[in-house]
């Protein structure tokens, strides 16, 4: 494990720092919107947060696949990027994009509603992602890693071990699924209990 922190060390801090670009433009974003936009944006919260203010009944087991397959087609594609060699940049802008997007997500609701806003991200938005975001960053580098390591056996001809770099590629891919299932479940079965909880502060 050390040994493999030692290597990869640099890519964790380069696709980490590439996320938390994504996040702070995700926010300028926000700043960038019109007036317009921000009301349209905020009509559709209302409604939302209405709705689950007057008790709106959640279907678990739909949400929950809903969540767990949006997030394995992510896991997914990154992986699928990282072997075809060529999608090795697409994955560095998937980074990049969700950060945006959470970003965005936080920023406007903290600028629409303030600190009430702030604690509906961190009862909505946050506590999943602090799972699911680390998942994304680890299988970003090691399927980076994988497609670097498949660049430099076949096209600069260098005698490396396909095999076991590949059984530890899709090992990890395994266990990141497998926490993407926690993910999910805490989506479906936790966080609506949270946000109904929530909801009367914003709503009031």
């Amino acid at each position: 494990m050390r040994s493999y922190m030692k290597e990869h060390m640099p890519l964790y801090v380069y696709v980490s720092v590439l996320f938390i670009t994504g996040v702070v433009f995700g926010v300028v974003i926000v700043q960038a919107l019109t007036l317009e936009q921000k009301q349209e944006l905020s009509r559709h919260l209302g409604n939302f947060f209405q709705m689950v203010d007057i008790g709106l009944e959640w279907d678990k087991q739909h949400s929950f696949l809903q969540s767990f397959l949006l997030n394995f087609k992510w896991l997914a594609l990154i992986c699928l990027l990282g072997l075809s060699v060529i999608g090795l940049p697409f994955i560095l802008f998937m980074d990049f994009l969700k950060g945006v997007l959470i970003g965005f997500t936080v920023g406007f609701m903290v600028g629409e509603y303030a600190w009430k806003g702030m604690l509906f991200a961190l009862a909505s938005v946050v506590p999943q992602n602090l799972l699911l975001i680390p998942a994304l960053i680890i299988c970003s580098v090691t399927s980076i890693a994988f497609g670097l390591h498949l660049l430099k056996s076949r096209f600069l001809r260098q005698h490396l071990s396909n095999s076991l770099s590949f059984s530890k590629f899709i090992g990890t891919t395994f266990s990141l699924a497998v926490l993407l299932i926690v993910v999910s479940l805490y989506e479906a079965l936790l966080s609506p209990l949270i946000m109904q909880w929530v909801t009367p502060i914003l709503v009031s």
